[in-house]
């Protein structure tokens, strides 16, 4: 009995979304595009919302009249991304493609997919901060372990200067040498905090209320390289580190700053009797992503860096 295509490719396209905002350790960014309109395709609208501040109030006539705007901003998403993949039907009968494609798909989403996710968002959330070039919110040349350095201190400082001009809930993300280097220091003493990404609750270590979300080192660069997967010496895809980038150790943010974004394309799924090219099951993957950071709060990242100026 021949398998409904469209409806594999349906759960396939959902349950893919589902996996790239859990298991990206950016995934938390995604609930700041709530309100963003998103109508398919590449392009997205952004709500930017500007109030005046309180006057005074007068006994006779009341109220001074203050105003209000909302406007949105299309944005377009850069990352148009993907990739096709054929299974033999000799390798995959009828009854086991559904298992075997699942298989395959969550491998090339949890080992490809989310690590690109992860490092184009803190590479572009970086670059904005540095090019930004606001007063106080850069470190640069500390390296975790090294004799006389205060993970701990470094880590205060952030968050002090975060705190110089928002209030609200704070985020960390940081490489797992810096968290190390965290809990060695307060020696069993870290506390812990209850953080929500993609509808699932986890327990991450916090200072001050804040939470550190541990992300592997080679998610954490300034800049990044996106291999197209034609050109010579791209054939792998992915990404790489960029030529020009430095090492972030951690950054500290408000959680409603990037305003993350990311949509699988409508996924096809080709049985071998349908496919023209080769005899074969074929799935197409796309994925559009970006981030962006609302000028208004370029002021409240802030980026320690391993490497000195």
């Amino acid at each position: 009995m021949p398998i409904n295509t469209l409806a594999t490719a349906t759960l396939f396209q959902n349950t893919l979304d589902q996996i790239a905002v859990q298991e990206a350790t950016t995934g938390w960014m995604d609930a700041n595009a709530g309100q963003v309109i998103y109508n398919g395709g590449a392009e997205v609208k952004i709500p930017k919302m500007n109030v005046q501040g309180m006057g005074n109030y007068d006994r006779d006539n009341g109220y001074q009249q203050g105003s209000v705007t909302l406007e949105y901003e299309t944005k377009k998403m850069t990352q148009d991304r993907g990739r096709l993949f054929q299974l033999d039907p000799i390798d995959v009968n009828e009854n086991n493609f559904v298992t075997t494609a699942a298989v395959v798909m969550g491998e090339f989403q949890r080992t490809q997919v989310v690590p690109e996710i992860d490092a184009y968002r803190i590479s572009k959330l970086a670059t904005e901060t540095i090019t930004a070039n606001k007063a106080g919110m850069v470190a640069r040349g500390y390296t975790p372990g090294v004799t006389g350095t205060s993970a701990l201190r470094k880590l205060k400082e952030a968050i002090k200067a975060v705190r110089e001009g928002y209030n609200g809930a704070l985020v960390c993300q940081a490489t797992p040498d810096f968290i190390m280097e965290l809990e060695l220091e307060l020696a069993g003493k870290i506390m812990a905090a209850t953080f929500s990404k993609g509808g699932i609750q986890t327990q991450v270590p916090s200072v001050d209320g804040v939470p550190i979300i541990s992300t592997p080192s080679n998610r954490m660069y300034t800049v990044i390289k996106i291999n197209d997967g034609k050109t010579s010496g791209q054939e792998k895809g992915g990404y790489e580190k960029g030529t020009t980038a430095k090492s972030l150790n951690f950054f500290v943010c408000p959680v409603t700053t990037p305003i993350a974004v990311t949509k699988q394309d409508i996924m096809r799924i080709f049985d071998p009797n349908i496919n023209q090219k080769l005899n074969a099951w074929q799935m197409d993957y796309r994925r559009f992503h970006d981030l962006w950071v609302l000028e208004n709060k370029l002021d409240s990242v802030f980026l320690n860096i391993k490497e000195a100026e």
